[in-house]
């Protein structure tokens, strides 16, 4: 089921600066593993998240809240690693159908830190906007602390390498 796409509506954008390379930040996007660590509401587990992270290329996510189940899907348009990715957005599941919207994801370096900027356009709706920026909100604090306690972890992990010389 392709929804048919929309133009205009209006945009999202959120940026948040998270202390890890753009390498890292890029793989913690587009691995699934990671990925089903991160997306969604606090109270929102991912069961599944198939990416085929690739111009072209389709991906999947599907997610369990208490409110029910739903899927994100789509496909690539752009893949620059490690500094963009643009996608189609679309919603299976959902008591309301939401047009295709489509996101474009740019990872900056910021001098050791990651600037990640989320714009999310043709949102059909107000309502459409303020409900992606509230999952792009909470995905996104759950994207940084995911970055936080990998690097803590990778520190600690060379620590205890340097002290066993």
């Amino acid at each position: 089921m392709t929804p048919a796409p929309t133009t205009g509506g209006t945009t999202l954008q959120l940026r948040r600066t998270v202390p890890a390379s753009r390498e890292a930040v890029f793989r913690a996007w587009t691995d699934p593993d990671s990925l089903r660590r991160w997306f969604g509401a606090p109270d929102t587990s991912i069961p599944r998240a198939d990416l085929d992270v690739r111009v072209g290329g389709d991906y999947r996510i599907e997610m369990q809240s208490p409110l029910g189940t739903a899927s994100v899907f789509g496909t690539y348009i752009e893949v620059e690693r490690p500094g963009r990715l643009v996608y189609t957005f679309c919603w299976e599941g959902l008591p309301a159908p939401i047009a295709e919207t489509q996101v474009t994801v740019e990872f900056y370096d910021r001098g050791g830190a990651t600037e990640v900027v989320l714009t999310h356009e043709r949102q059909p709706s107000r309502a459409a906007h303020e409900w992606h920026r509230w999952g792009w909100t909470h995905s996104l604090e759950r994207f940084a602390d995911l970055l936080v306690r990998t690097a803590a972890d990778e520190a600690r992990g060379e620590r205890g390498a340097d002290d066993t010389q």
